[in-house]
C-alpha cells in the first residue's frame, strides 16, 4: 500500500525535500521536468550525475543484454526515486530509464543531493534503506529464477505487486495502472504467452480479475498457496 513506503515509515517528507516548489515554498534551483511517453530519460554509458524523484507517471529501469535483448529491472512510479547509484560513485549509467507514460520528475544533481543529506540527517538513512531494499528485491528475484518454475514466478510477482503497490479494499487488493503481460514476462524471465496463460487460469479460478487499467486480487491468501 502507498502508506507503507519507506519515506512514510521514516517520517521523511521526501517530496517536500526534493520538490519544494511543488510544495509552495520559495524558489530554488531544483529542476521540475516533464517527460513524454516512449522517451528515454537516460541510456547506458551516459553521465550519471542526476537523481530523479517521480511526482507523476511511471518509469522502467532496465538494461540491454549481450544480444541486445532488453532486461527489465524495475518499474518505478509516483513517489519513488531512481538514478540513485550516482550518490555512491557511479560515473556512467549502467541502466536505461524509459518513460512508460507521461511523467513528471524533480531532478537534483549529485552535489545538490549531498547538500540536502547534510541538512536532513534522516535522508542518509532513507537512501541506505532504499538501496538495501532494492538489493533484497533483486536477490529475491534471482532466487525465484533459480528455484521456482515459471508459473510460481508469475504468481509470486502478482502477490508482491498487490502487497507493495496495491490498496486493500475489504478482503480484496486493487492495483491500479496494471502493467502489460510483456512487462510481467520481462520481470519474471518468462514469455508473454506464459504470463497470459497463468493469469487466465487464475481468473478462471476466481483468484483475480484484470484489464489494462487495473488488477483485482480477490483472495490474496489463496493466491499465495499457488506459489510452489
Amino acid at each position: 500500500m502507498q502508506e507503507q513506503t519507506l519515506w512514510f515509515l521514516e517520517n521523511i517528507d521526501v517530496k517536500g525535500i526534493f520538490c519544494p516548489n511543488k510544495m509552495g515554498t520559495v524558489e530554488d534551483s531544483h529542476v521540475h521536468k516533464n517527460f513524454e511517453k516512449g522517451k528515454y530519460i537516460y541510456l547506458p554509458d551516459q553521465s550519471s550525475d542526476k537523481i530523479y524523484f517521480i511526482t507523476q507517471g511511471r518509469v522502467k529501469i532496465g538494461t540491454f543484454g549481450a544480444s541486445g535483448k532488453e532486461v527489465t529491472k524495475a518499474i518505478i512510479s509516483e513517489g519513488e526515486i531512481f538514478g540513485e547509484l550516482s550518490i555512491i560513485g557511479e560515473s556512467t549509467r549502467r541502466d536505461f530509464a524509459y518513460v512508460m507514460e507521461d511523467t513528471s520528475c524533480c531532478i537534483l544533481t549529485v552535489d545538490e543531493m549531498k547538500d540536502l543529506m547534510k541538512d536532513h540527517s534522516k535522508l542518509s538513512l532513507f537512501f541506505m534503506k532504499m538501496m538495501g531494499s532494492r538489493v533484497l528485491q533483486m536477490e529475491s528475484r534471482l532466487e525465484s529464477l533459480v528455484f521456482k518454475d515459471s508459473r510460481s514466478r508469475i504468481v509470486e510477482f502478482i502477490v508482491d505487486l498487490a502487497e507493495n503497490k496495491g490498496q486493500r479494499v475489504g478482503y480484496e487488493w486493487v492495483v491500479r495502472k496494471f502493467i502489460t503481460h510483456q512487462e510481467i514476462a520481462n520481470l519474471t524471465a518468462t514469455s508473454r504467452q506464459t504470463v497470459t496463460t497463468v493469469l487466465n487460469e487464475l481468473r478462471t479460478d476466481n483468484l483475480l480479475t484484470f484489464n489494462r487499467k487495473r488488477l483485482l486480487v480477490r483472495n490474496l491468501d489463496q493466491l499465495k498457496k499457488e506459489i510452489k
